[in-house]
């Protein structure tokens, strides 16, 4: 009996707190919450911050190249058993057991010297013999050492890679940088578009709920007035057809409603059993964009104005690698002192000096023009780049020209279909107050009907354009014109 007592006790509360289990979450939005949700917490948004951190960590990498490079190597243990051909003191070979080893640790320190190329550094080394099967009398470990040792290498009239990073990578980071920020402002394109794609779904299920009621609305009232013998059978029938093409347009409403709102939320990362709403934008910013001002900002602040030079640099370092891979001269110098001894610690007693110069060069004297030809690709690419990124820059330039000239007419055309909407709508309420006083035919309800409809979605299609556009802008100039601040700061 009181197992049968906690059943119904779990039942009756399962019944109470059911609705606020299952209950969906609702969860609404203005335009410019959905755009800094969109920038800070979408899956695109998270793979943009990632790829600004890859670019940032590659220029770390490319600094540290031209950092000092405290570094350990050796050899440890170096052992080896064999029998090997020795060459005897009367030239004849015999054949002897070999076992030894030999060990080796070089400590030093190496810097890089961008300007021309090469590298000095300062090394100390340690080796250590071990023979195994040392006569008698002769020694079984002997050392040997460089207490200190200055080295170094220079090649001449040689590409220097050093040099070209130098120029080029600062630039491709700073690109990085900038096209983080343009990112962000495509993500706020994306999203705007998802955002109206929504919100026109949204208008369109509002559109076709009212619809559907004003249609069954007008079948009660036909209907009457057939049963009165004031209308005639294929009026009502014709009203009927259209409460069946209401409940149609009502249904497809409703799937497109759930698409676009299952994309934004996909987008944005939203749960995607909560209940989406979404608030059209009522006041527009007030700005005018000059032109001039608006192609400044972009060829300051975009990515792509910077990869113009660059571009350039990247060329010039091309002709540059060509021209030195015509010959080979490398210049060689080391200084320092080394010894050998029995025990490790006399190797730093009295040393000897260690000098080494050396120049070693390879110079083609006939080539059948390959070095020519070389440097015709060369010479030839870096004219193409050139001419290239001279059309690019007109086309950047009218690109931005064409936006702003085409935002100013966006801003009057959504002026007009706002007049528009709002005088078809009030067409539309007087129209159905005349129809249901007799004054109006359902041919002529029909059509003040279809042009509120068209109105009320033309105005949220020139709502959508308008801010699909302002946020362009924003991306293509890097500059907020509404708020009059720079969206990239170094």
């Amino acid at each position: 009996m009181r197992k049968c007592f906690y059943a119904f006790g779990y039942l009756l509360g399962f019944c109470f707190l059911a609705p606020n289990a299952f209950a969906q979450e609702k969860v609404q939005f203005t335009l410019d919450e959905i755009v800094e949700r969109a920038k800070s917490r979408s899956p695109a948004a998270l793979r943009a911050e990632t790829r600004k951190e890859n670019r940032y960590w590659s220029y770390r990498f490319f600094r540290s190249n031209y950092n000092p490079q405290l570094r350990l190597g050796g050899t440890l243990p170096g052992f080896s058993q064999s029998v090997n051909n020795v060459v005897q003191p009367d030239g004849s070979i015999g054949f002897r057991e070999v076992r030894q080893n030999l060990m080796d640790l070089e400590l030093g320190m190496e810097q890089v010297i961008g300007a021309t190329g090469g590298n000095i550094s300062i090394n100390s080394s340690t080796n250590r013999f071990d023979n195994f099967l040392a006569p008698a009398g002769f020694p079984q470990t002997q050392w040997s050492g460089v207490p200190v040792n200055v080295r170094f290498s220079q090649p001449i009239f040689a590409f220097n890679p050093l040099k070209w990073d130098k120029k080029i990578e600062p630039l491709l980071y700073e690109e990085s940088k900038r096209e983080y920020v343009e990112e962000m402002e495509q993500i706020s394109q994306t999203v705007t578009q998802l955002f109206f794609d929504f919100l026109i779904a949204q208008v369109n299920f509002e559109i076709a709920s009212k619809n559907l009621n004003n249609t069954q609305e007008i079948l009660k009232i036909e209907n009457g007035r057939y049963n009165l013998g004031t209308t005639y059978e294929d009026k009502l029938l014709q009203v009927e057809l259209q409460v069946l093409q209401a409940r149609q347009d009502l249904a497809q409403a409703r799937l497109d409603l759930e698409a676009n709102a299952l994309r934004l939320k996909s987008f944005v990362g939203i749960n995607e059993t909560a209940e989406l709403t979404l608030i059209p934008p009522k006041e527009l910013p007030e700005f005018e964009i000059d032109v001039e001002k608006a192609i400044d900002y972009a060829f300051q602040n975009r990515a792509e104005a910077l990869g113009f030079d660059r571009r350039k640099l990247e060329a010039e370092s091309g002709v540059a690698q060509a021209r030195g891979q015509r010959f080979n001269v490398m210049f060689n110098a080391s200084y320092g002192l080394n010894n050998a001894a029995l025990q490790w610690r006399d190797i730093y007693m009295d040393p000897n000096r260690q000098t080494l110069v050396n120049m070693g060069f390879f110079v083609p004297i006939l080539d059948w023009g390959r070095n020519r030809a070389r440097m015709g690709v060369a010479e030839a690419n870096k004219r193409l780049v050139e001419y290239t990124v001279e059309q690019e820059v007109i086309n950047f330039e009218q690109e931005v020209f064409t936006k702003v000239k085409n935002f100013s007419m966006l801003r009057e055309r959504l002026e007009i279909t706002k007049l528009s909407d709002e005088v078809a709508d009030k067409r539309y309420e007087i129209s159905l107050r005349r129809y249901q006083s007799g004054n109006v035919s359902i041919t002529d309800l029909n059509i003040a009907q279809e042009e509120k409809d068209r109105n009320r979605r033309a105005f949220i299609q020139s709502l959508r354009d308008f801010w699909m556009a302002y946020y362009e802008i924003r991306q293509l100039t890097l500059y907020d014109f509404a708020k009059n601040v720079l969206l990239y700061n170094q």
